[in-house]
């Protein structure tokens, strides 16, 4: 792990939305302009192709084409995680090798999905993937989509391997993160995934985050993580409980993403809907998704203030 910076993979990473145009094709116009927008609000890094990216409802091509609209965008300026993770050993591998082409900083994954897979299976998937480039891997922990429970045991096998730098952690428990960053070591990265308890996840160890809806708010985000680093632990609490606000209003739509880029929309960022089966906003949500923007507007003002 010595022959990595691991500071450029610390603090707040924005988990890039899919985009797509009006026919739900992949729109590389729409992924320069949302990448460049994190980079301009002061966001250091993305992860590209995960959950909040829609990784898993688009092909292999689709997949290298979004992360090449954004290598080529922002590539240079900002710190970019690839998640290459998909149901085949196969297809990861490609995605991985890929991203190491395109000159991403890293690369992660999930288990396969799908198959109720043993840890050797998820080991051996893992390997393949950490084996096939010299990129930076790290493990993402997501047990309650794909059904798999990443042990301690396992975690600490494979942060030993010279190129497995961290995870992220997205189940719910602290307590666990705790456990995975004294499994792993002092230099073992551990990024927080749930974005409702970020000020509780860098409280108990995790050296910064990487979530889906610091995209609709990431000045919110980065005034909570400078509060973090200040040390004023009043005002982290108070800008997570605004944030959660944001959380709990965008969980009332039909679906997470589809709520985050009608909020985008309104900033001016017109990214497509989400893709099916993942459901948009309807008709009768407009106005709650109006009044959330306007609240939004409000808080942004706060935080840049």
């Amino acid at each position: 792990m010595g022959k990595h910076d691991l500071n450029k993979f610390k603090g707040v990473i924005v988990a890039f939305y899919g985009c797509y145009d009006g026919n739900g094709d992949i729109d590389p116009q729409a992924m320069r302009d949302l990448a460049r927008y994190y980079k301009e609000a002061g966001v250091k890094g993305l992860y590209v192709g995960g959950s909040s990216g829609e990784g898993m409802l688009q092909s292999t091509a689709e997949r290298k084409l979004v992360l090449e609209a954004v290598m080529e965008e922002v590539g240079s300026e900002m710190t970019i995680i690839a998640h290459v993770g998909a149901p085949s050993t196969r297809e990861s591998v490609e995605l991985a090798k890929h991203a190491e082409a395109v000159k991403a900083d890293a690369v992660s994954a999930v288990p396969s999905i799908y198959y109720r897979l043993s840890p050797d299976s998820v080991e051996h998937h893992w390997r393949a993937m950490i084996d096939s480039t010299a990129l930076p891997f790290i493990i993402y922990h997501i047990p309650q989509l794909t059904g798999f429970h990443l042990s301690t045991g396992l975690l600490k096998k494979l942060s030993a391997l010279d190129n497995v730098i961290g995870v992220k952690i997205s189940s719910e428990s602290t307590y666990e993160l705790q456990q995975f960053k004294a499994a792993g070591g002092p230099d073992f990265l551990v990024l927080n995934g749930p974005d409702e308890q970020y000020l509780a996840g860098r409280s108990m160890g995790a050296d910064g985050g990487i979530g889906g809806t610091y995209g609709v708010m990431p000045e919110l985000f980065l005034k909570l993580e400078q509060c973090i680093q200040t040390g004023d632990l009043e005002s982290a609490r108070e800008w997570q409980g605004k944030i959660n606000e944001v959380i709990s209003e965008l969980l009332q739509f039909p679906s997470l993403y589809g709520g985050c880029k009608a909020l985008l929309k309104l900033r001016g960022l017109d990214i497509g809907e989400p893709r099916l089966p993942l459901l948009p906003v309807t008709d009768r949500d407009q106005e709650a998704v109006a009044r959330l923007h306007d609240k939004l507007t409000e808080y942004t003002a706060q935080a840049k203030a």
